[in-house]
């Protein structure tokens, strides 16, 4: 499509972007397929949930058998049911499918829920000299009573650790044309602690499931070519500072480039489903073979597992190997109206603001990665990886690794706008505060701030041509 096609209105929309942006005018070739040939055809409310569009019809079954292990609640031990006994004795849901409806975003708790489920609150103090070698394997201090994270339920003679409620406050900001928009500040307030006072320094970080699709395809991106992106020290004079967390993995036994999780603190799937099942659950697994109790929570030590009588753990190997599988496998939506006027204008608006600056358009996958289907794909995750600072608007004052309180990882956008579609709500950022896309965009600073102050000089048009780009993704 050329320019000369274009309506007026969007015609000016798609030449206001900066001389040393470049002007769309039309599709690039293969964008629709951002997961390159693992790329589903589905926009309706099961977009996220099917397998990579180049698995064989044998691997499917796999997949499949792995999705039934993600989708099933766990039980309490002892049980009949050995395959998935063990459930607890602290957790914060019984099945992961309660925290990623239909492999989708999750949601803070509502004012009448009564326990949070698809939203977990990470728990920290300030680091500690003396527990260097801790805080390199798991990357914070614990709480020393209640560990990394508040879990809100729990089997019957545990007590819950406590309960966790979100109030808002609100928070105005006005575009250059006088358009306002009302922000939710979150206060995050714990109640019914089940074992006493917390340490008077902890610090508190609210996260909400992410979507699933596309994992295997972002573990495939070569080390090298997220590190090519790190600019650590702002060389280009930017003012995006990139940079990769470093952190442990269990299975190598060393400190790794981390991709996964709000501040990219897991390095691979594999891992982050063994400290889900684990944190989430209080499943145990090879690489956690222990479940999550403190010294001070008697109870919770003493409950009955499901270890098998073989000293086989909660979560076998072989069920691993299959969620796994699974959660590499979900495949990433075909994008939709590529190549309307309106979505055009609005990717030249994106990249007029320099969103592109983190949220990086496309990789190439590795020729050797872990499942054949997702090696060698051009894919279009619009994500670097990297953490970077968001200001302190968005801080949560809690480190990880080498994240600090205002250091996020660049959440991928592919999918996005299906979010509502998939999870029946459009709450956005990793404590679910946006309520929709535009509030997200009006929350970015640090890093983030000179691409957020060009969005608010937008007029009307041309924010519904910004989120038009945005919901194509």
């Amino acid at each position: 499509m050329s320019l000369l096609r274009l309506s007026p209105l969007l015609l000016a929309l798609a030449l206001a972007a900066c001389d040393d942006a470049p002007r769309f005018t039309q599709a690039e070739p293969g964008e629709a397929l951002s997961g390159g040939q693992a790329t589903v055809q589905r926009s309706d409310r099961n977009a996220y949930s099917l397998p990579s569009a180049n698995l064989s019809p044998e691997r499917r079954l796999d997949f499949s058998v792995g999705n039934s292990f993600f989708r099933s609640p766990w039980v309490i031990a002892p049980s009949t049911t050995t395959a998935r006994d063990g459930l607890g004795p602290l957790f914060n849901t019984n099945a992961c499918q309660n925290c990623h409806v239909r492999d989708g975003r999750g949601h803070p708790p509502a004012p009448d829920d009564s326990n949070a489920v698809s939203m977990l609150v990470r728990l920290s103090i300030p680091d500690q000299p003396y527990l260097a070698r801790e805080i390199e394997r798991i990357g914070v201090v614990p709480e020393p009573v209640y560990g990394t994270q508040l879990q809100d339920m729990a089997i019957p003679g545990v007590a819950p650790e406590g309960k966790v409620r979100v109030n808002y406050d609100s928070l105005t900001v006005t575009f250059k044309d006088g358009h306002k928009v009302e922000l939710q500040r979150p206060t995050l307030q714990i109640t019914q602690l089940g074992y006493g006072p917390m340490h008077p320094d902890t610090r508190f970080s609210a996260r909400v499931a992410p979507p699933m699709i596309g994992l295997g395809l972002l573990e495939a991106i070569p080390e090298a070519d997220l590190l090519a992106n790190e600019d650590p020290d702002d060389r280009n004079h930017d003012g995006i500072r990139g940079r990769a967390n470093r952190v442990w993995d269990d299975a190598q036994g060393k400190t790794v480039v981390g991709r996964f999780g709000w501040k990219a603190g897991q390095p691979n799937v594999n891992q982050q489903n063994v400290h889900a099942f684990a944190g989430d659950m209080g499943l145990t697994s090879t690489l956690q073979p222990k479940d999550d109790c403190t010294p001070a929570q008697t109870d919770c030590l003493a409950a009955p597992n499901g270890d098998g009588q073989d000293g086989e753990k909660e979560v076998s190997d072989n069920i691993l190997r299959l969620v796994t599988f699974y959660t590499r496998n979900l495949g990433v939506p075909a994008r939709r109206n590529v190549d309307a006027p309106q979505v055009l204008a609005g990717k030249n608006l994106f990249f007029e603001a320099g969103c592109q600056g983190c949220h990086t358009p496309q990789f190439t996958t590795a020729a050797d990665a872990h499942e054949p289907e997702l090696a060698g794909q051009v894919i279009r995750p619009y994500s670097d990886l990297l953490l970077h600072d968001m200001g302190p608007g968005l801080s949560d004052e809690r480190t990880e690794f080498a994240a600090n309180g205002q250091d996020w990882r660049t959440a991928p956008l592919w999918g996005v706008g299906l979010s509502e579609t998939v999870s029946g709500h459009s709450r956005f950022l990793h404590d679910g505060r946006a309520r929709n896309l535009l509030e997200a965009v009006l929350w970015h600073g640090g890093e983030a701030q000179a691409a957020r102050d060009q969005v608010l000089t937008f007029n009307a048009e041309q924010r519904a041509a910004l989120l038009a780009f945005l919901n194509s993704l």
